[in-house]
């Protein structure tokens, strides 16, 4: 995940504020906040520090670390720790619900069009254009993340080389070489004490009920609660880092979604404000309508959730250690491969022809020139050029 400063630090909090207050300004920020992890943290930041002056300087960078240590969204982790400051567990869950639940709603109807409407042509047009645009934003978004996390350390490079290849080859993101490359930089780099270098060869890393409701199939829901959650509990890095492990899951693993579909879900998540993980909600919603994005956003957010208020009390104390630190820039600099490697596998699908390359290879220079231009703008451009061009190199 990555790191986020600022110039100055901002004056303590001195404006008394209501839950409510908080929850009111998570929703408009689930409506309306574009642009990545990145950005919603740092609307957090610009809004409830130095702005409105309800959160202190300390309160926000703890929870900003916390969430870059734990698995799962950045952004959505941030806005749980900041509800559950003042307001404990009330605080967190109608804080973290007024977050995600706008970009659901959001993602549930336009799944609902894509269903009833996929075979129309100019759906198919909008997202030939989208497609190619997505595997442009991944690309920066991992020149971006490898940039401000891994510097000139060779050991972390090394990692992500590892990683991506695995994933380029594999074409599925392997969990436990995330999780490893976070316990071999913990142990290199930040032993227990009384363990030298020289004994760490043998060492492994450790392994770590629905209702019925009319017309749903519950044990396909089961199926896929249980994989999201085991999502949402073991990706690091930023949003797209679940991307390449969704991929392994929903399309080569289960086989819920085709190649083409995955695409989309991906664009989905690049044309709504709030999480970027928040695609696990169309993800369900084409594989068991309603109540499969309802099961899969659950799942999905749950475990960030539980990483954020159970160590939330204890983390002021224990939150800096070394080891921890360690484990968790070598597990993203795994994450970071992942997501470059998913570039590689998903362009295989996505661009077809020369026009979706040349989509690809303009939006990474777009994004790379112009450090303003935010996603959307991209995503939109995109699809008006696919609603365009496709009749026109795709008729009968």
């Amino acid at each position: 995940m990555s790191d986020i400063s600022t110039a100055e630090p901002a004056p303590p909090a001195t404006v008394d504020y209501t839950l409510w207050h908080l929850v009111r300004y998570m929703l408009g920020l689930g409506t309306w906040g574009f642009g990545g992890p990145v950005a919603l943290v740092g609307y957090m930041y610009r809004d409830l520090v130095e702005k409105r002056r309800w959160v202190t300087e300390g309160d926000y960078r703890e929870g900003l670390t916390l969430a870059q240590l734990m698995p799962g969204p950045l952004a959505a982790q941030l806005a749980i720790y900041l509800g559950f400051v003042r307001y404990r567990l009330a605080g967190a869950t109608l804080v973290g619900l007024a977050f995600v639940l706008p970009s659901f709603f959001m993602v549930v109807a336009i799944g609902a069009i894509y269903v009833a409407y996929g075979g129309i042509g100019w759906m198919q047009a909008v997202f030939y254009g989208v497609g190619a645009a997505v595997i442009g934003i991944i690309a920066m978004s991992a020149c971006k993340l490898t940039t401000k996390n891994l510097g000139k350390d060779k050991l972390l490079w090394a990692i992500f080389l590892v990683n991506a290849t695995t994933t380029a080859i594999l074409q599925a993101e392997v969990v436990w070489l995330v999780l490893g490359a976070g316990l071999l930089v913990w142990l290199l780099r930040a032993p227990p004490k009384g363990m030298s270098k020289g004994r760490l060869n043998g060492l492994a890393a450790p392994v770590a009920g629905f209702l019925a409701f009319t017309g749903v199939d519950v044990d396909r829901l089961v199926q896929i609660g249980g994989y999201f959650a085991y999502a949402g509990a073991f990706v690091f890095g930023s949003g797209l880092a679940i991307v390449p492990f969704l991929y392994g899951g929903v399309v080569k693993q289960y086989g819920w979604l085709t190649d083409q579909q995955f695409v989309d879900a991906v664009a989905v998540a690049m044309i709504t404000p709030g999480p970027v993980v928040i695609t696990t909600g169309f993800i369900g919603f084409l594989v068991a309508g309603f109540w499969g994005a309802v099961v899969a956003a659950a799942g999905t957010f749950l475990p960030c959730y539980l990483f954020t208020v159970i160590p939330a009390p204890y983390f002021k104390k224990h939150g800096k250690r070394a080891g921890l630190l360690a484990f968790v820039s070598g597990a993203t600099a795994a994450a970071i491969g992942s997501i470059a490697g998913s570039v590689i596998v998903i362009g295989q699908r996505s661009i077809t022809d020369w026009l979706t390359a040349a989509l690809a290879i303009g939006t990474t220079a777009l994004l790379w020139k112009f450090k303003k231009l935010t996603e959307p703008v991209i995503v939109v451009a995109a699809a008006l050029i696919g609603w365009v061009a496709f009749p026109l190199l795709h008729h009968a």
